[in-house]
């Protein structure tokens, strides 16, 4: 088979590919609001809905705070592959066990929203966060697949992997802050508006060592 015919099947496959991938991230950030579906039908007849939400903040609020983190972490994942046409093995593996932790999310999400607080608990901490660090990982490992091998994308344009290391870290602080002090609960997470800026001004200061500047950041 010609290289001509060759190139258009290997894109189609890989858009199968990304479909799949697209369907599993809806799936699982769909499954993280059925907890939420379920407080409704604690409510009595006559009840207070404001009462209901305040006697509930603490799911509601895993709730968002997921949702939050795996829609920057699939937009991520959508400006890494953005110029992607193709997926060598390693790329495949990689995307697989990205799926994988976007799949267990709402696992830990439950136990940060149950009502028997769990959610207090350093091991659910450590899953919970430490999911979140591992799919931020996973995502800097294919930016820098796809950064080393030109053939995997249609423009020479790719992510600089910079930033998304950045935000893997910054997870990684986040869990040494709320397991060392545990009056911190979830706040350090607020952490992660941090790495962006950092890596913008280190940019600045090592123009030459930024992974070329005109890279657009993963993170």
């Amino acid at each position: 088979m010609s290289e001509t015919t060759w190139e258009p099947e290997r894109a189609r496959d890989f858009d199968r590919f990304l479909t799949f991938i697209d369907a599993i991230v809806a799936i699982a950030i769909t499954l993280l609001v059925l907890p939420l579906v379920d407080l409704a039908g604690e409510l009595a007849e006559g009840g207070s809905v404001r009462q209901l939400i305040e006697d509930h903040r603490g799911p509601i609020g895993a709730f968002f705070l997921s949702f939050v983190v795996i829609a920057n972490l699939w937009l991520t994942q959508h400006r890494v592959l953005k110029p992607v046409v193709a997926a060598d093995a390693w790329l495949t593996r990689l995307l697989l066990l990205w799926t994988l932790t976007i799949v267990v999310l709402p696992f830990p999400t439950a136990l940060v929203s149950g009502p028997s607080g769990a959610g207090n608990q350093a091991v659910t901490k450590l899953i919970y966060v430490g999911t979140m660090a591992v799919s931020s990982l996973v995502l800097s490992l294919v930016c820098l697949e796809v950064t080393r091998h030109d053939d995997l994308r249609d423009s020479p344009e790719s992510s600089d992997p910079l930033g998304s290391f950045a935000v893997c870290a910054t997870f990684l602080v986040a869990i040494a802050a709320m397991l060392l002090v545990p009056a911190t609960s979830y706040w350090p997470l607020l952490l992660l508006a941090l790495p962006d800026r950092l890596v913008a001004w280190w940019r600045r200061q090592h123009p030459r060592g930024a992974g070329g500047g005109s890279r657009p950041s993963a993170g």
